[in-house]
């Protein structure tokens, strides 16, 4: 039990809830705008093996970084093309990029590397194992002083409540659910990066094993909130790390044990999902009447 509240205890949760915090953060920009991001576990694979990949040919992790998070805005632009232009359905268009990206690095590792399960190993010191994770906790701050004080989030949270209205009071729908399915897709990149240059030296075969999903789970628990968003990324990293401290000490199979955190994302949301309120528009496509 001492183990359970240790200070590598504490230390494995929030390395843990890095990746989970970052990609439900940028999450929240999109649905909030209204805009379902299904696509979170798609866009962090994206990040994780560009990065991974950028910083094994330039020998920098920074590079590579941004190239996760160029890569994270490419792969949310189709998905806002998709929905916001388009009018496709939303959940649809996420779970097709989520499809996809279990097979395009598989691909693409194997034209660079000869080798689809996963790329070279990158050395010590081109790892980033404390960059995103300060990041990723000074942005919950951030993230609620831009929706609860500034323009652009003010004008966010009306778009995804009623765009109509907001469209009537000259504020450009298309533009702001723009921006934050791109908020969201550079977030996932750097959540992705994380997972291959920070909490691994690698990127795997689908490395990122449902994390966008607990990303999610974690967002709809956190209400579209940051402060609780980040509360609950906490709780599904402890379950991790309770998880990993139990497997070789629990008279348990590991496969039972390695379930926990996805167990515990079913149980949250079977027990909350129905008391948090979403964003009224969340899904629902939006067309500026003509004249």
């Amino acid at each position: 039990m001492e183990d359970l509240f240790s200070l590598a205890m504490l230390y494995s949760t929030i390395r843990l809830s890095t990746p989970l915090l970052l990609a439900a953060l940028g999450g929240m920009f999109s649905e909030r705008s209204g805009v379902i991001n299904i696509a979170l576990e798609g866009l962090m694979l994206a990040g994780a093996f560009t990065a991974a990949t950028v910083t094994h040919f330039s020998g920098s992790p920074w590079i590579g970084l941004l190239a996760a998070i160029a890569a994270g805005l490419a792969v949310a632009s189709i998905h806002a093309i998709a929905t916001i232009h388009f009018h496709a359905d939303h959940v649809v268009t996420g779970t097709a990029i989520n499809i996809l990206f279990l097979g395009v690095p598989a691909l693409l590792s194997g034209a660079f590397f000869d080798s689809t399960g996963a790329t070279p190993q990158i050395p010590q010191q081109n790892l980033l194992p404390l960059a995103p994770v300060i990041l990723a906790f000074l942005f919950v701050p951030l993230a609620w002083w831009i929706l609860s004080r500034s323009r652009f989030g003010l004008r966010l949270r009306a778009v995804g409540e009623n765009p109509e209205a907001a469209d009537t009071a000259g504020i450009s729908v298309r533009r702001l659910r723009w921006a934050g399915v791109l908020i969201s897709g550079a977030l996932a990149g750097i959540a992705g990066a994380y997972l291959s240059l920070g909490q691994s030296s690698l990127f795997t075969r689908n490395m990122t094993a449902g994390r966008g999903f607990i990303a999610l789970a974690a967002l709809i628990f956190g209400k579209w909130r940051p402060v609780q968003t980040m509360l609950a990324c906490l709780l599904f990293g402890f379950a991790e790390a309770v998880a990993i401290q139990m497997q070789g000490v629990a008279p348990l199979p590991v496969q039972f044990i390695q379930m926990i955190p996805y167990v515990l994302t079913i149980v949250v949301l079977a027990g909350f999902i129905g008391l948090a309120r979403a964003p009224k528009a969340l899904g629902i496509p939006y067309e500026k009447e003509a004249g």
